[in-house]
């Protein structure tokens, strides 16, 4: 637990600190728009059926001669007559399709491209029968993070957190710039899992690496930085997809940067508790002398020894050498606790914000205009988040945002259809409280977990984030049974998750954990003051009954 001392003798929170956090986060500005880049690119605009090749378009009333109508009197998607019905009257509403035989869009279809010139749904004909491919390419996407957050959460604790950012940074790169390219849908769909394999990297360790550099008091300053530049992310994604609609190019657009990203990030330092959590004292004493020196604290840097560090951190390369396994969640007591709480957390939190964010145009509204206002509510709802955390703690501030956000899902699901704007609303709020609670959730689990396992924790509990938003769009589905099961199911989920904060302990102000024996004795601590204050409360009691005798 000494090695916040450290850190402190070092500069604290100096110029190198300033510098890396800033270079860490700034890819999480394309992060935020890779994770919902389908509501952009794979948008379904208005169609119906293409006509035989030798039908005369130019003809007044010919292209509407092959295309039944539905209750509202517009033209059928996915279906057209089997032969033009010219002179027949089209009923608005009393009847479905008029007279005449109608069969599938055997000639494809035609789009209305005047909001979206060009989309993988477009290009590959991903509606009617096809439309279940389009949420499949998302899903995909979202097994590669799950698998991300497996394998490079793990990768991290053993090889280091530098070393996988590096990794990362080239794979997005790489995978993004071939997904623009891609000649079919599943080579698509092959290069956004690689895709989202990698961002899961860069979400975890981003933020790894940022608070084992930084002292005790700004742990949660760094967490609601990481917060508010994923938050700017989903600005930038709305004006770069509303200048750039062509799939192709926008794809290219949010990808090519990780080049550039990947070039400085040799440039990193790695983790210095890391070091000394995998016993590289010599490694440890090097990192540390060259934060020194870029914090401007040239004597304090050559002050420490290899004698100092054995000395300071005794307890950890006592009872942290190697790194322990992933198996240890469960085996540990203390662990396993913190695992089966946390990982409800993160399915919940996941669940219900994909829940609401991957559908923008269910809204009826500007696809544009969705996500600004819904990337603008991330920033009041994360600086109430940020001071909650500070002055109240992490668990309360955990709770209380999973909560709200499912009680304005659930109330959102028995509010009229009609109500356009106050189910907007609500939407709106239960969103910025689950970008809150990801705010949290994140910060919360780094510091719960100690550092020979902190990168595989995070890295399981972003996987069953991804179970979350795997599930998420299955359950939209139950909308056939009942419009408003789905808000149901996304409402009473985060509801029943926010109860498993109470098992978990309070970490405000208190320092890393860096072995499973400083988890060990933090929750031996607990047990031992509510015994204290038990006891304290007997004599109390006691006295308190003489009184009421006499």
């Amino acid at each position: 637990m000494a090695f916040n001392d450290l850190l402190l003798q070092v500069g604290g929170a100096g110029r190198f600190q300033q510098i890396q956090v800033t270079l860490v986060v700034l890819p999480l500005l394309l992060m935020a728009s890779h994770n919902t880049l389908q509501n952009f690119t794979a948008a379904v605009p208005t169609h119906h059926c293409r006509p035989p090749a030798d039908t005369n378009l130019s003809k007044d009333g010919e292209l509407d001669a092959w295309l039944p109508r539905d209750r509202q009197g517009r033209p059928e998607s996915c279906l057209r007559f089997t032969s033009p019905q010219r002179g027949l009257p089209f009923p608005n509403g009393t009847e479905t399709n008029g007279t005449g035989a109608t069969e599938p869009c055997t000639h494809g279809w035609i789009y209305d491209n005047s909001t979206f010139p060009s989309t993988i749904v477009m290009e590959w004909d991903l509606v009617c029968s096809r439309r279940a491919l389009r949420q499949l390419a998302q899903s995909l996407y979202m097994v590669g993070v799950l698998l991300g957050a497996m394998v490079f959460g793990h990768l991290a604790d053993r090889l280091g957190r530098r070393k996988v950012l590096i990794l990362n940074y080239l794979q997005t790169a790489v995978s993004g710039t071939c997904t623009a390219f891609a000649p079919s849908f599943p080579v698509y769909c092959a290069f956004r899992l690689l895709s989202g394999m990698s961002l899961a990297g860069i979400s975890l360790n981003c933020m790894t690496l940022n608070v084992e550099w930084m002292p005790i008091h700004t742990r949660a300053c760094v967490g609601t930085l990481i917060g508010y530049v994923y938050s700017l992310g989903q600005f930038l994604l709305a004006g770069v997809a509303y200048a750039v609609p062509h799939w192709r190019y926008l794809q290219l657009l949010v990808s090519v940067p990780f080049f550039a990203f990947f070039i400085y990030s040799w440039f990193f330092i790695e983790s210095a508790r890391w070091y000394s959590s995998s016993g590289r004292l010599d490694l440890t004493l090097k990192a540390l002398q060259r934060v020194a020196w870029i914090n401007g604290k040239r004597e304090e840097g050559a002050s420490l020894s290899m004698e100092v560090l054995r000395a300071s951190l005794q307890k950890e390369l006592t009872l942290g050498k190697g790194q322990a396994s992933a198996m240890e969640l469960l085996r540990c007591p203390a662990l396993r606790r913190l695992f089966l709480c946390l990982s409800m957390l993160w399915f919940a939190t996941s669940f219900a914000y994909y829940g609401l964010v991957m559908d923008l145009q269910g809204f009826g509204v500007s696809i544009y205009l969705i996500q600004v206002i819904f990337g603008a509510v991330d920033l009041p709802a994360k600086l109430v988040g940020f001071l909650v955390i500070n002055s109240m703690g992490r668990r309360p501030a955990q709770m209380a945002s999973l909560l709200l956000a499912g009680v304005c899902i659930l109330i959102n699901g028995v509010v009229p259809q009609d109500q356009s704007i106050v189910r907007t609303s609500l939407a709106v709020l239960g969103k910025g409280c689950l970008a809150a609670s990801f705010n949290c959730i994140f910060l919360y689990t780094g510091e719960l977990y100690p550092t020979v396992i902190r990168q595989t924790g995070l890295g399981m509990g972003s996987t069953l984030a991804r179970v979350g938003s795997i599930v998420s769009p299955l359950v939209s589905m139950t909308a056939e049974i009942y419009p408003s099961v789905p808000l149901f199911i996304y409402g009473a989920v985060p509801v029943a998750a926010s109860a498993a904060t109470v098992f978990l302990p309070e970490t405000l102000g208190q320092p890393l954990p860096d072995t499973v024996q400083d988890v060990e004795n933090r929750r031996r601590g607990k047990r031992r003051q509510q015994r204290q204050e038990r006891k304290q409360m007997v004599p109390l009691q006691a006295s308190a009954q003489a009184k009421d005798g006499l």
